[in-house]
């Protein structure tokens, strides 16, 4: 993107994963002792990560992979799941329709993120901490995959079509003052860039891409983001035309938060849509 303005940068860590020609991968149970672990995120680099608010309006999210616009506040009750799912959802469907032209907007999962302990057993699937990783939630196998899991009887018709997956990313009550969320310009990502990792369950293994680094990578993120906003982020695009199809995206430590910064909240829902 060429904002004719140099925008105000801060220089952070990001985690990054080495490319040693193996899949990398991450155990969801303690794999046993005869397992070579191949872990993601042991490449941390310092990476110029642009404020992306006075060009905020430029961001497509077909060519950058995401856009920021504002969200209706009316919402509050984050803490009970089933108003998230009744209530919520459906501002969420309208946000997503609205500003991709979706046609069909399925909704399979949401997550709230805060600072927790790094330990599994204390975390859950809807709480969990923010993913001080770079990566994009889907891959090429992975997308159709979860459109059959999730639609299985009107899968394959709708496969048959564009689908993309958006995740919507918002703050819960208050300003983001640590952690922010950061995404790289899609555009400046090679597809060589993304590297399968492997999730890895006892019953099934899933996979979604870590990203390997590249100088070329463009770094943006919206600092002090409020709760009548929220990022749309595109994770996997079936077409192939040239569109952002995997926008590389993680929290990061921002050097610029107070010392006695709010301790972030946010939740994140994710989303297919069929055109």
């Amino acid at each position: 993107m060429d904002t004719g303005m140099a925008p105000r940068t801060v220089h952070a860590a990001v985690n990054y994963t080495v490319d040693n020609g193996r899949p990398p991968d991450y155990y969801f149970y303690e794999p046993g002792p005869g397992v070579e672990l191949n872990p993601p995120g042991t490449d941390p680099r310092i990476m110029p990560i642009a404020d992306g608010w006075a060009m905020a309006d430029r961001f497509d999210v077909d060519r950058e992979g995401f856009i920021l616009k504002p969200f209706e506040q009316s919402f509050s009750g984050f803490g009970d799941d089933s108003a998230v799912k009744s209530v919520f959802y459906d501002q969420v469907t309208d946000f997503v329709k609205r500003h991709t032209g979706a046609k069909r907007v399925v909704i399979f999962d949401h997550t709230v993120r805060k600072r927790l302990p790094a330990d599994l057993n204390q975390q859950t699937t809807v709480n969990r901490p923010a993913v001080l990783l770079v990566h994009s939630d889907y891959t090429v196998a992975s997308g159709p995959q979860r459109v059959r899991e999730i639609v299985p009887d009107d899968a394959e018709a709708l496969l048959e079509n564009r689908v993309a997956f958006y995740n919507v990313w918002k703050p819960l009550y208050d300003v983001v003052e640590e952690l922010p969320l950061a995404m790289i310009d899609a555009s400046s990502q090679a597809e060589a860039d993304l590297l399968r990792m492997d999730l890895k369950y006892r019953e099934r293994t899933g996979e979604i891409y870590v990203l390997r680094h590249s100088d070329a990578h463009r770094w943006w993120y919206f600092p002090r983001m409020t709760p009548d906003q929220a990022l749309l982020i595109k994770t996997y695009d079936s077409e192939t035309d040239g569109r952002a199809r995997f926008a590389g995206h993680s929290a990061f430590e921002d050097p610029t938060s107070p010392p006695d910064a709010k301790r972030r909240e946010s939740i994140e829902v994710r989303t297919m849509a069929f055109f």
